[in-house]
């Protein structure tokens, strides 16, 4: 019977080096555990050591981290970041357009002015965040798939 439930040993990786975010949280060499792996992912920072760059350019992941040496370039969000960044930007902006339609109706030039700015200012600005998030859930959970063929 397969059991989906991890065992200590599970905290082990190949090596038997402990996985970070896996197994106790304490003791020297450690890394984060899920939150503090997506806090960095969030501020744009190495999951690993929290303190490099994660990207290189707007979306472009650095290879591996320039102070701790994590390798980083072979993890892949795909498609889940922009679909996070959709679902984050239209709960924000839908209910936003809909309370100010409600409390005084804009001429339809202006709104169709406003709200795709307003969105698409929101989706920059969320969508390398999310991006950073999601590779860093990656990287903690040490996520089949993410590597490279």
């Amino acid at each position: 019977m397969n059991n989906s439930l991890p065992t200590p040993s599970d905290s082990l990786d190949r090596q038997g080096g402990a996985r970070p975010g896996v197994g106790p949280s304490v003791g020297p060499g450690v890394g984060p555990g899920v939150g503090g792996a997506i806090w960095r992912g969030l501020r744009g920072r190495c999951p690993s050591c929290g303190e490099a760059k994660l990207f290189a350019r707007f979306l472009k992941q650095v290879e591996r981290c320039t102070l701790c040496e994590e390798p980083l370039g072979h993890l892949r969000s795909d498609d889940a970041a922009p679909w996070l960044t959709i679902l984050v930007v239209g709960h924000i902006v839908v209910p936003l357009m809909l309370s100010v339609e409600r409390v005084s109706p804009w001429p339809t030039w202006l709104a169709m002015t406003v709200w795709p700015l307003v969105t698409l200012v929101l989706a920059v600005v969320v969508l390398p965040r999310a991006k950073g998030a999601l590779l860093s859930l990656i990287w903690v959970l040490r996520a089949p798939g993410s590597e490279r063929d």
